[in-house]
């Protein structure tokens, strides 16, 4: 048995794929050992929590190995159990409703990584709210966005993963998660605006 696993950890992904469409359980352990941290890592990032993220993974394990014979090898085994972690999570979170969220990341036109003000040429609504006021409100707001669109914000701007990254996780194209991630921060941008406003008009009224 010993010498099995020493061979597996020895073999390429794509024949350890193979070994496992093959039902070698042995095969797709080894496939978990080298994947796992990460899916970990990401499960921890979207979710928030060790504890929860952890079931999460196991779970999508658990149905990855259910249907490995679907997979064809059209992108990384890596990407696809990836993409597979992503959307337990997201079903996760639409039971628990919870969720942490941090500065918002884009990519400059230099490619580098760099935080995001939402601003405009008025006053953002984000500078009218104090720190932990503004995570609190983005917290809320983004449990609202839709799935796709989430999806996208949780591994670009939680995950902080660079747009390539994303796109390669979810098998979309580079424009699609531009696009996406676009047209979520001009939503939350007008949710905050309207969340300014109620401010400030129950501040005048009190």
């Amino acid at each position: 048995m010993e010498s099995k696993i020493s061979a597996l950890a020895n073999c390429a992904d794509e024949e350890l794929v193979q070994r496992a469409q093959a039902n070698d359980d042995a095969a797709f352990a080894e496939l978990m050992r080298r994947t796992s941290p990460a899916s970990l890592k990401l499960a921890v990032s979207i979710l928030r929590d060790v504890h929860e993220a952890e079931d999460q993974v196991q779970t999508s394990y658990m149905n990855a190995w259910r249907h490995v014979a679907q997979f064809h090898q059209d992108a990384k085994f890596s990407t696809w159990i990836s993409r597979i972690v992503v959307n337990q999570c997201l079903m996760r979170l639409r039971k628990l409703r919870t969720l942490s969220f941090v500065s918002l990341v884009d990519d400059g036109p230099d490619g580098e990584t760099r935080e995001v003000q939402l601003t405009d040429h008025r006053q953002s609504p984000e500078a009218s709210l104090a720190g932990k006021e503004l995570r609190q409100v983005l917290k809320q707001e983004i449990q609202r966005l839709p799935p796709l669109m989430r999806s996208v914000v949780l591994l670009r701007d939680v995950e902080q993963l660079s747009t390539a990254e994303v796109a390669e996780r979810l098998g979309l194209t580079p424009a699609a998660v531009k696009s996406r991630l676009l047209r979520a921060r001009v939503e939350l941008r007008t949710r905050l605006e309207k969340y300014r406003a109620r401010s400030e008009w129950a501040a005048h009224t009190a």
